[in-house]
């Protein structure tokens, strides 16, 4: 086959430190390189991991603001594959993260949503 996986997806954020500190600190995700850039308007680019999963976060000079359009065209957001959705949702509320969407039973899954820094929407899904 051609092409393998998605390798990464990208994140500009408003604020690049408060964005790493939430994927880390919160969601349990590593840096894994931290290079800073001279290419205007970026600044430094940072990759974090969750397993075998990766995000780019790229720190630019002054971001525009995102939509607020839940419908707009584009990437729509990420999903994160929980273990126990209780359990996560419980975490996530005593380290102050609002739950968007409350979990509901899709038949198959457990869905919920939460965002982050920047108001991205992160899919929370418990396969059954």
């Amino acid at each position: 086959m051609m092409f393998k996986r998605i390798d990464h997806v990208e994140i500009v954020p408003e604020n690049a430190e408060k964005t790493i500190d939430f994927y880390v600190n919160v969601l349990g995700f590593s840096i894994k390189s931290r290079k800073e850039l001279k290419i205007s308007p970026m600044k430094e680019i940072v990759y974090l991991a969750l397993g075998d999963t990766i995000i780019e976060i790229i720190a630019v000079d002054n971001p525009a603001p995102k939509s607020n359009h839940p419908w707009e065209v584009g990437y729509r957001g990420i999903a994160l594959e929980v273990n126990n959705m209780i359990e996560a949702v419980g975490y996530l509320q005593g380290k102050g993260v609002a739950i968007a969407s409350e979990p509901i039973d899709l038949g198959d899954s457990l869905r919920g949503e939460i965002r982050d820094p920047d108001g991205l929407i992160i899919e929370l899904r418990q396969w059954k």
